[in-house]
Parts: structure tokens; C-alpha cells; sequence
């Protein structure tokens, strides 16, 4: 080696001694002549040839000989720049990956690094096995090539939660010894980490690699003070750091939106911190998740739930209150079991109605006004939920004595039934358990607990089926039914503790959470949610990226409360039908801490340079240098007047050749000259001869823009046929979806494939608004889908606010065309797109986008005339222009993006952007 160079022949440099002797060599002296006196060379003396030539070659021409022989040898000896020394060894090799949430932040370098150990096992001919310990393989070690793993790293993902290291030691403690061990470790401590290395130290020698990048998380956000306080930890390094905190959440139109940031600083040393919210109700209530800036990982996500909406209540009691007698208000129990958890409002039930609550709770309210009652059950139509407490009122009334009526669970019987007292029926009454199918099913009922008065139902069919409680004897307690979207639950109580010692006890507080009245602010343990079902609606994956949870098996309550994460239970949002819980990665008193290894263990980190063999660019400057030299020679010998007739006669050859296949200029031809000659933007032909010609007068309008605005003069656009044209020519398709469009051929989608991996781009256009979702919905999405399935197609995402399409030549946020949907779809951001401190946008492409999808009917609102007027209406007055401008506007930054890629994602434009967005 020569520093950071070696030389795979290394002999072969010997070569270089002889350079001296080629010097004189390749002077090519001519013999001496021999001298013969002729008088008649006296008349010449004083003349001088006009053209003159030496006896000797000219040193500069020496010296790039000697250059071009030295490349020469210098490439044939096989050099390599920053080489690195296979490891010793030639038994198999077992490469670990924790393959944890925590290994998501470095990802990419841990597969990069994993490549470069699978590469010397190939080298070196050895057997590789790869585990990840997220995912324990069955049976016998999967042995299998270095080449074979290579081609599956790529499908390779860490998981959203930690292995089972317990579960580990044992599985490696069936292995048979003789391996060498790789592990690629998250660099974080975990319970029975040590085992698991005791157990891989028996099969053989044992090497970690583990990144040096900070590990940052989010614990359960939390609600106190009337403040959102979300816990920030990291382990790694211990100088001040600022991390970026954002709440994630849909705005009033249903579209998911940044709703706030805040900024916390670790100072030197501090490893914990907290980020401090300040919202509104309304603001904090459509909070669904947080997450770290520029920290991809299941861990730097926290997902919020009931615990953190905090619901509002509206109390209504019939009369006033005694302030004197507080205990004796029928509200009072009520204050005291919500105000902790929920916003709470009294007042009129028609003042009530206006604000909206999210429940309303009736304490012994039995007379309504008819345009009240209306407004009430329109209201729980539309799904409130309404919470009617029984009292003396309700029972001296005739409310639901004749027919249930809409406000009314069930139907009552006249009076009430007293039970404990000198006229009673008995002794007081406890309470039934809960059966399976109440929603209070799993709370332990206290002993203490007793009813001494309640109004009766009255006995029908349906009465068993709309009682969730009841008590011991079997009479309803609590009875629910359902009106449109909402429902109406009646305890057959008071809300104070007048007919039952109900309000008085845990339970009560337990009964109203698990009607969704009130939510707690924790997780609830697993004795609250023991007996209970929980399906999950959305999952994490290791990356921290939110995904529907499909047809995922629904999860016991006690195994959600407090069982360790895995591949059955994965951290996301669970619903029983009127609650949601998040599972988080972080929980409440997690701490990180770094892996402590033994200093008989080898530790290394993620960062290499690869090798670089330079044997091709030494061989190629040779080549190079002995072509200069060819023509400095024709030069000298006067003979570079007669090169231009070579070549000519050189290329005639070529064109007569027999497999030249010279030929007339065909169709195709001609269309690539047409093609060629200038920027051409081009669009599919479907068929449809009336969305042909949009196209065709979108893209002209489209043109005629981008001649007037930029430096860009596009020729007139062309129409493609995908069976039979060429699409190499064109850098952007715009491709119009029409039902009536039959699928291309096998054919044609090879030439799109392979059009998309040479770096062209399509533009699908459903046209419908994206009113039925993306991909779904509506006829033009779901043929979409049809076309879009055998294309090889990236992961895509709505395309986000620091993307380079925002920026190519306009600043934009919005995206529209005829229609002003928000979704539009782009390739998704690689995982190590990460903010970096400085830059205020993320590097999210190398390149061009291969494809993007929207429903905004793009062309239509391009589309011009021949006269150069709009074809189609675009809005309404002054805003429909406005409209239109910004869809001039998109298409410019488009066809921008398409010619230039990431251009603008430079850190040499950051301080203009900066300027032009006013930050």
C-alpha cells in the first residue's frame, strides 16, 4: 500500500525501472552520416530552408509516451484506492441485526456496511447465514451464498420494536460452534443482551458494529396543567443539541396538517428534557400524533388517543342548585369524576345545543320543549352521545310511559321502586357482574356498592338487549339504545347519592371512561382492561410511518395494557368500538441506556469508504495519451492535412458494412428528429379522441407559458402510442386516464419500465378530484390502478411541503389544475432523507420522480385555443384566474423539475428561498 492506494499485482510496478531505457529508446536517433566534402555546397552557405525538421524526437512528445506507458503499467499492476483487508477466516459467518426500532435512524449505512462484510465473505468463498433477531428463523441455520443474501438485502427492515434477547440466547444456544459472529447491535442496553453474547461467544469469534448517531425517542405525551407536555430522551452524545418536536393532526377540512412545533434544546450532559405545548381545546383535540424532526424511527413517534382528546361535557340538571348543600347537587358527583379528564360547560340544554358538546349528561331532566327535543335528536343523530340520570322528576313524570320516544332508552314504569327502607321490598341491592357483551364487562365491582331506589323498565323483547347493567335480581340499571349515529344511555339512578351509593365509589369514574364520556390521561393497566378486545386500526413500522392495520387479529385488553411489543402486537392505535388506546414504542419511566460490552469484544462503527478500483481510469488515460501522441506524430510528419480524408473513407466503411443496416430515414426516424431537435413535451394517446386533443391543447398552453416565463422553447407537443412509439425521446409523459383505455401490451409496459429507470417521468391524471381517495373510488381511480400494477413503480406519498417540486422555479404549496384536490402523489422520501441542522429542506430524491398522480385535470385548465384563449372555465371570477395561474404556475415547476432533478435542493439556493419565503 501507498497510503490510501494498493495494488492488487503489486510486481508488476517493477516494470516502471525500465522507463530511463525507453527514454532512449524511443528517441529514435537516426545513424550518423558520412561526412563527404562537395565544393559545390559553398553557393548554399547563408540560404535557409523556409520547412525544417529535427534529428531527434521533441521531449514534450517523449514525455507523453513515457506518461502513456506508465498509466499503462500503473493499471495493469490493479490499483485500488482506499482498500480494505478481508478478514481472516474461512469458516461460516453469521451476520446478527437487531433489526430494533432504535436501528432505524442509521439504516442504510448498517445495510451498506453488512454488504461490504458479505462481499469479503464472497471473496473468500465462505458460507454466510443472516439473522435478524426480530424475526428468529425455525429449524437449521439458513445457510446460503454470500451473492444469494447480497440480492436480499434490499427487502431488509428494522421492526418497530425490540427482540426478545432471552428468546435469542436460547435459539443460539442450539447452534453448533465454529462460527464467526457479526453483530450488528442498535447500541442500546437491553435485558438479556449479555446472555445472548455469552451464548454467540461459545460458537466462535464475536465482532459488533454499532452506529455513533444519537438515539433520540418520544415517550406518551401527557396532559397537565393545561399544558401537552411530551418527554424527549436520547443516548449517544452529551453536547447541547436542538431537536424539533411537531403535533401532527387533521385541520377542520379532514387534511392531515403540521398544527405545531416547538423546539428543546439538551443542554451539555442533559439526556432528558420535556417539549411543552400550549394549544387550545380545539387545536390539542385533533392532535394525532408527535414526532422528532428528521428522526425516522418508531421510537422518535408518539401517538396520542382518548387520553389526550380531551372530551367536552355539557351538565344540565332540572332546578337550581342549594350552594349550602353541595354534596345534595346532582351535578356534583358528576364535577368531581370529570373535571380531571374532561372540559366541562353548564348551562340551558338550548344553550347546550349551540356549543356542541361531545356529550350531553341530563340529571333528572324529565320535561323538554318540543323545538328543544328536536334539535336534541338531531344532534344525537349525527353522533352525540346523551347521558340521562334518573331522579324524583323522571319518576313522578309520565316521560316514556305510553312508547319509549326517541330520548329515551327504554320504557318506564309508573313511580319507582324503593328497596332498604320500613316500606320496602328488601334489603338494598347489589349489582350484577357485567356480562361479556357490556361495555363495562372486566371492572370489579365493590362490595360497597349498593342501589336502595331506581325507576323500573318496563319488560318488552328488546329490554335485554339494551341493558348493559343490572343489578343483582336481574332489574336494568343502566340501559342504552341507539339513534342514528349516536346513542342515549339512561341509569335507572340519580346522579348523586340519594338512591345508591354508585356515585360514591371508583366504579362510577370506571363506568363513564368506558362509555367514552371521560378519558383518562394514561394508559389504562391491565385489571381496567382485563376482558376486553382491542383491534388495531393503525400500526408503526419501524421507521415511524403510520399504516392501516388491515385484517391484523384483534388483542386481549390485558395483553395490550402491559405485554412487551411484537410482531403480533405492534405499536399503534386500538379501538373497541367507542375508545382508542395507543401502544407506543416509548412508555411511561422507559429510559435509554448505551450497551455496555466487555473489552475483549471488537467494536466498530457504520462508516467506511468503499474500495475504488482505478484499473479501468489508468488504463483508460493510457489509451487517451497514446491517441494524443498518435495525432502529435501525424502533426509532426506534416501528415494531419490527409486525416479528415481518413476519416471519411473510416466512416464510409462503417456505413457500408454489411451489419450497418443502412437505410432510408423511416417514420421512426423522423420522429426522433422531431423528437430531438428541441425540448418535446408529450402526452399518451388513449384513444379518446376528445381527451386526446385536451392534451394536446394542454401541453401547447403549457408550452406557449414556458416560452414567455423561462429559457425553456419547447416544440409543439406530440401524441404517443405506447405500442408502438419510442419514448427515450421525451423527458415527461402526460398520461390522461380514461376508463375506456384498454390495458397496454406486455410489450409496451417493458418499454415503460425501462423508460422510468432511464430517468423519464409520468404524469397519471385521473381527472375525478380525487373525491373517492387515492387509487379508489371512482371509475378513472380504480382503472388506475389497473394501468399503474405492472410498472415498476416506487413507494409513493403526498407529496410534502420541502419537496424540490415546490421550488424548481416558483414557490408553491398548493397543486391545481381544474379541480384543487391537495392529493398529489410523488415517490416517497428514501429513509435516510433526514432535516439536517442548516437546511431547511430535506434531500428527498437524487433525482426525478418517476412518476406523479393527481386528480386535478391538469391539461384542462393548460388548454388554449388556436387563438390562445382558455378552453375550459376554471373557477369563478377572479379567483378561477388565480386558479389557473397557479396551474400554469405547477407546470412549469414540473417540466423544471423533469429537466433539472434536485437542482434546487442545493444548499447554494437555500439563502434566496429563505429570502423569497420571507424567513
Amino acid at each position: 500500500m501507498i497510503g490510501s492506494l494498493a495494488f492488487t499485482t503489486p510486481l508488476l510496478l517493477t516494470a516502471l525501472i525500465a522507463l530511463p531505457v525507453l527514454w532512449w529508446l524511443l528517441r529514435a536517433v537516426p545513424p550518423a552520416p558520412i561526412r563527404r566534402r562537395f565544393p559545390g555546397v559553398a553557393l548554399l552557405l547563408g540560404l535557409k530552408d523556409d520547412e525544417s525538421q529535427t534529428d531527434k524526437t521533441p521531449w514534450w512528445l517523449l514525455l507523453l509516451r513515457m506518461l502513456a506507458v506508465a498509466a499503462a503499467i500503473i493499471g495493469f499492476a490493479g490499483p485500488v484506492l482506499n482498500p480494505q483487508q478481508d478478514r481472516a477466516g474461512d469458516g461460516t459467518l453469521l451476520l446478527v441485526m437487531d433489526s430494533s426500532w432504535a436501528s432505524a435512524r442509521d439504516w442504510p449505512a448498517r445495510l451498506d456496511r453488512a454488504r461490504l462484510a458479505l462481499e469479503e465473505a464472497g471473496r473468500a468463498g465462505r458460507t454466510v447465514a443472516l439473522v435478524q433477531l426480530t424475526d428468529l428463523p425455525a429449524g437449521d441455520l439458513p445457510l446460503q451464498s454470500a451473492g444469494s443474501w447480497t440480492a436480499r438485502m434490499a427487502s431488509l427492515e428494522p421492526a418497530p420494536y425490540v427482540p426478545d434477547f432471552q428468546a435469542a440466547a436460547d435459539w443460539a444456544a442450539n447452534l453448533d460452534a465454529g462460527l464467526e459472529v457479526l453483530w450488528f447491535s442498535d447500541g442500546l442496553a437491553h435485558a438479556g443482551r449479555d446472555d445472548l453474547l455469552d451464548a454467540f461467544e461459545d460458537l466462535g469469534p464475536v465482532s459488533v458494529f454499532q452506529g455513533a448517531r444519537d438515539v433520540v425517542a418520544l415517550a406518551p405525551a401527557r396532559f397537565e396543567d393545561g399544558t401537552i407536555r411530551t418527554p424527549l430522551m436520547r443516548q449517544g452524545g452529551t453536547g447541547p443539541r436542538d431537536v424539533t418536536v411537531v403535533a401532527h393532526g387533521l385541520d377542520p377540512a379532514g387534511i392531515p396538517r403540521d398544527l405545531a412545533r416547538e423546539t428543546v434544546t439538551f443542554e451539555g450532559g442533559v439526556m432528558e428534557t420535556d417539549a411543552v405545548f400550549d394549544l387550545p381545546p380545539e387545536l390539542r383535540n385533533r392532535i394525532t400524533r408527535f414526532e422528532v424532526a428528521g428522526e425516522r424511527s418508531a421510537g422518535a413517534v408518539a401517538l396520542a388517543d382518548d387520553g389526550l382528546q380531551r372530551r367536552e361535557v355539557a351538565l344540565i340538571a332540572a332546578g337550581g342548585e342549594d350552594e349550602g348543600q353541595a354534596l345534595l347537587s346532582p351535578l356534583h358527583y358528576l364535577r368531581q369524576a370529570l373535571a380531571p379528564t374532561a372540559d366541562l360547560m353548564e348551562g340551558t340544554l338550548s344553550d347546550m345545543l349551540l356549543a356542541s358538546p361531545d356529550v350531553m349528561i341530563l340529571a333528572d331532566v324529565a320535561t323538554i320543549s318540543a323545538d328543544v327535543e328536536e334539535d336534541l335528536i338531531a344532534w344525537v343523530e349525527n353522533g352525540g352521545l346523551l347521558l340521562r340520570f334518573a331522579g324524583p322528576r323522571i319518576a313522578a313524570s309520565d316521560l316514556a310511559r305510553e312508547e319509549v320516544g326517541p330520548l329515551m332508552p327504554v320504557r318506564l314504569r309508573a313511580g319507582g321502586r324503593t328497596v332498604g327502607g320500613a316500606m320496602s321490598w328488601g334489603e338494598p341491592k347489589a349489582l350484577r357482574p357485567f356480562d361479556e357483551t357490556s361495555p363495562f364487562y372486566g371492572l370489579t365491582i365493590p362490595e360497597d356498592v349498593r342501589v336502595s331506589s331506581q325507576v323500573m323498565a318496563q319488560p318488552d323483547p328488546t329490554l335485554s338487549e339494551r341493558t348493559i347493567a343490572s343489578l343483582s335480581d336481574g332489574t336494568p340499571l343502566v340501559t342504552r339504545a341507539a339513534l342514528g349515529q349516536g346513542s342515549v344511555v339512561l341509569f335507572h339512578v340519580t346522579a348523586n347519592a340519594e338512591w345508591s351509593t354508585l356515585p360514591l365509589s371508583g366504579l362510577f369514574v370506571q363506568m363513564l371512561e368506558r362509555l367514552a364520556v371521560s378519558t383518562r390521561p394514561a394508559v389504562p393497566d391491565a385489571a381496567d382492561l382485563e376482558g376486553t378486545t382491542w383491534v388495531p386500526e393503525e400500526v408503526l413500522d419501524g421507521f415511524g410511518i403510520l399504516r392501516d392495520a388491515g385484517t391484523r387479529p384483534g388483542v386481549a385488553g390485558e395483553d395490550l395494557a402491559d405485554a412487551p411489543l411484537t410482531a403480533d402486537l405492534l405499536p399503534g392505535l386500538y379501538s373497541d368500538g367507542e375508545r382508542r388506546i395507543a401502544r407506543n414504542v416509548i412508555t411511561d419511566g422507559m429510559t435509554l441506556r448505551a450497551a455496555s460490552w466487555p473489552a475483549r469484544i471488537p467494536v466498530e462503527g457504520m462508516t467506511m469508504i468503499a474500495p475504488t478500483d482505478l484499473m479501468a481510469a489508468f488504463l483508460t488515460g493510457a489509451l487517451i495519451l497514446l491517441l494524443i501522441d498518435a495525432i502529435a506524430a501525424l502533426w509532426l510528419a506534416g501528415r494531419l492535412s490527409g486525416l479528415s480524408r481518413g476519416a471519411a473513407i473510416l466512416a464510409a466503411c462503417l456505413i457500408l458494412a454489411p451489419d450497418a443496416q443502412a437505410q432510408d430515414l423511416s417514420i421512426e426516424d423522423e420522429l426522433a428528429l422531431l423528437a430531438t431537435s428541441e425540448v418535446t413535451l408529450a402526452y399518451v394517446l388513449t384513444g379518446d379522441a376528445e381527451l386526446d386533443e385536451v392534451s394536446r391543447a394542454g401541453l401547447t398552453g403549457l408550452s406557449n407559458v414556458l416560452w414567455q416565463r423561462t429559457s425553456v422553447e419547447p416544440a409543439a407537443p406530440m401524441g404517443v402510442d405506447l405500442e408502438s412509439d419510442v419514448l427515450t425521446f421525451f423527458p415527461m409523459l402526460y398520461w390522461p386516464v380514461s376508463v375506456d383505455q384498454p390495458l397496454p401490451s406486455p410489450e409496451a409496459y417493458r418499454r415503460l419500465n425501462d423508460y422510468l429507470r432511464g430517468g423519464g417521468m409520468i404524469v397519471f391524471d385521473t381527472r375525478d378530484a380525487h373525491i373517492g381517495g387515492f387509487g379508489s373510488g371512482t371509475p378513472e381511480g380504480r382503472h388506475l390502478r389497473a394501468l399503474a400494477a405492472p410498472l415498476d413503480i416506487p413507494p409513493l406519498e403526498p407529496i410534502p411541503e420541502d419537496h424540490v417540486l415546490t421550488r424548481t422555479f416558483y414557490l408553491l404549496q398548493h397543486f391545481p389544475g381544474r379541480h384543487t384536490s391537495p392529493d398529489v402523489w410523488v415517490e416517497a422520501a428514501p429513509p435516510d432523507a433526514e432535516q439536517i441542522e442548516g437546511m431547511p429542506f430535506r434531500n428527498l430524491n437524487d433525482g426525478v420522480t418517476p412518476v406523479l398522480i393527481g386528480g386535478n385535470d391538469w391539461a384542462a385548465a393548460w388548454a388554449v385555443n388556436d387563438m390562445g384563449r382558455p378552453m375550459f372555465p376554471v373557477g369563478r371570477g377572479m379567483t378561477g384566474d388565480r386558479q389557473r395561474e397557479i396551474a400554469y404556475r405547477f407546470g412549469v415547476n414540473l417540466v423544471m423539475h423533469v429537466l433539472s432533478g434536485n437542482y434546487k435542493s442545493d444548499q447554494v439556493h437555500v439563502p434566496a428561498l429563505l429570502d423569497r419565503l420571507g424567513q
